[in-house]
């Protein structure tokens, strides 16, 4: 009965004149639902009368309900994909099939839906035709989609491994193999080649080259067709830094020797080193032959990847780090060296312990990317981190080449390496400097940390004489006038006259403004709070704040605001 006065709620609802998605998607979930229930009560009782007649009901309900929502919101994918998700949970293989034609015929301009009905023709169903089939369609409309090539392209490599298994079983078994037609053609993957060329006429760029050579690795027969790839590669991309990439890469895996009982720690890592040797060479070819920033790039990865590779031998570790240090160096002689890497460079010195080295490259890195806020903030991390006592002179230095905008992350930076390290008169002189150095924008950060510098080292006499000093120095943010607002409110004489005029100032900044509207909404309601709550507080002053709050609050604010006072009048707040 539960179930039966459930369902014709359900069912009410998706016979409305007004359809919703999200109706047909509770109906669809409770039968789901229902299904899984069903199944597990069975399981658990081992009772399995009518099973056909109730869950195939069940199951046709929801095919009927999916129909009917796809149809009606024909262009949510995810509709579909749960429809799919269905059917194959409950391998309704009949029914998928339907659905994918339905929905590629509606949504074409999506790659990833035709590669997700071919994978499911080809993996599930075993129908390489039937995939093939699809690739060829979904390629009239997307003819320069590298991924779907790539795709098609393995799935052909798939097929004709899966046939070469086939034949080789049946001849095992001496079994005549007349009723079966085995294509040479297929079988050594050409199909896989005419895919490859016909994709290399359309999609330029190393990457698909790439790709699909690393698809070609993954099967043992394709050796030849990985020679025709990397000859097109190296043929058509030599100036490439992710050709020479790749090419010194390969290095690794050549020469590979088979591990055996014999073979000791130090032969392995004699034979890793002279891989690595090789791979070096390759890339030091490639900077020689293609002096760009993005193939130093490639090189100094390569070498990062390999020296934070765990390794037991401490020589390898340090021959890795000298060829790191040794590859930094010499891009940055070249003045390739991009201002993203000097940060890696600056962190493996410090590592190491060569902080006079570290100090040397950071000084050379600013004087390259001499407006760079980055770099700068790097650089004088580097000289705090040694305690150096340049620091001064090289925050005055970046100033000299910074403009005022987008200088924040230095100040912060210089107030609090001078909080614990200079007087308190120098720090203060430095936050007030910061003020009119900065853009006003970036100004307001400042005066907050100004303010809770004040409280923590002067006390509240102090906060309240910097408060004083800045009420009237705009712009500011909701958060400076909230800190004072809590600085008073942890005093032991909390004064709420002084609470009121906070309250006032923030309501008389951000009062015409839609800038940080939902705390400005809550502003309203805290001020309401502290008159009602306070022992200085006049609950008569509450009648006049929410009418200039109506006044004030626009849209769905007023709403919102006018809600939650009723819940405060109520006590519930």
């Amino acid at each position: 009965r539960a179930v039966l006065r459930k369902a014709s709620a359900l069912e009410y609802k998706i016979q409305r004149r007004a359809l919703r998605k999200e109706d047909f998607v509770n109906y669809i979930q409770y039968e789901i639902n229902l299904l899984e229930l069903i199944k597990k009560r069975r399981a658990r009782v081992g009772y399995s009368f009518k099973k056909d007649e109730i869950e195939s009901s069940i199951l046709h309900r929801v095919h009927s309900l999916f129909k009917r929502a796809t149809g009606k919101w024909k262009e949510d994918v995810q509709l579909w994909l749960s429809h799919v998700a269905f059917c194959k949970q409950w391998n309704a293989k009949h029914q998928l099939s339907k659905v994918f034609s339905s929905m590629l015929a509606i949504h074409p301009n999506k790659p990833a839906l035709w590669i997700m009905a071919a994978k499911w023709e080809m993996e599930t169903r075993l129908s390489s035709e039937s995939a093939r089939h699809l690739f060829l369609r979904a390629l009239r409309f997307h003819p320069e989609c590298p991924k779907l090539y790539q795709e098609y392209f393995r799935m052909e490599l798939m097929n004709a491994e899966k046939q070469r298994k086939e034949k080789k079983e049946f001849e095992q078994a001496k079994m005549d193999l007349g009723e079966f037609n085995y294509s040479e053609e297929i079988l050594n993957g050409e199909m896989a080649r005419i895919i490859y060329r016909d994709a290399a006429q359309k999609i330029k760029g190393v990457k698909f080259h790439l790709a699909v050579l690393s698809i070609a690795k993954l099967f043992d027969f394709t050796q030849d067709l990985q020679k025709e790839i990397l000859e097109s590669l190296q043929a058509e991309y030599a100036d490439d830094p992710l050709t020479w990439d790749y090419m010194a890469r390969q290095e690794l895996d050549l020469g590979s020797p088979k591990s055996t009982e014999h073979t000791t720690k130090q032969m392995k890592v004699s034979e890793m080193t002279q891989r690595e040797e090789r791979c070096c060479a390759v890339f030091e070819e490639a900077v020689t032959a293609v002096p760009t920033e993005d193939m130093w790039k490639c090189y100094i990865a390569f070498c990062l990847e390999r020296y934070n590779r765990k390794t037991n031998s401490e020589e390898l570790k340090q021959k890795r780090l000298e060829r790191t240090l040794s590859v930094f160096s010499k891009a940055h002689e070249s003045s390739l060296l991009l201002e993203s890497l000097y940060k890696q460079w600056l962190q493996l010195l410090l590592e190491s312990s060569l902080s006079e080295k570290a100090t040397e490259v950071a000084e050379a890195a600013t004087k390259r990317f001499s407006l760079s806020v980055e770099i700068w903030q790097m650089r004088l991390q580097v000289l705090i981190q040694l305690k150096s006592d340049n620091v001064t002179q090289c925050f005055e230095e970046a100033f000299k080449h910074m403009k005022s905008k987008g200088t924040l992350p230095l100040w912060t930076l210089w107030v609090e390496w001078s909080e614990g390290t200079n007087s308190k008169e120098d720090t203060e002189a430095l936050y007030q400097r910061s003020l009119h150095a900065t853009a006003p924008a970036e100004s307001v950060t400042m005066k907050e940390k100004y303010l809770d510098w004040a409280y923590r080292n002067g006390g509240y006499k102090k906060v309240k004489r910097v408060f004083t000093s800045l009420h009237e120095n705009r712009p500011f943010s909701l958060d400076f006038f909230r800190k004072m607002i809590q600085i008073e409110k942890e005093q032991e004489s909390c004064k709420m006259l002084h609470l009121r005029e906070y309250y006032e100032r923030a309501l008389r900044e951000f009062g015409s403004t839609d800038s940080e509207l939902f705390s400005f909404k809550d502003l309203w309601l805290d001020y309401i709070k502290e008159e009602l709550s306070h022992p200085q507080g006049k609950p008569e002053n509450c009648g006049s704040i929410h009418w200039r709050a109506m006044k004030m609050l626009q849209g769905d604010q007023v709403e919102d605001f006018v809600s939650k006072y009723t819940l405060l009048q109520t006590g519930h707040l």
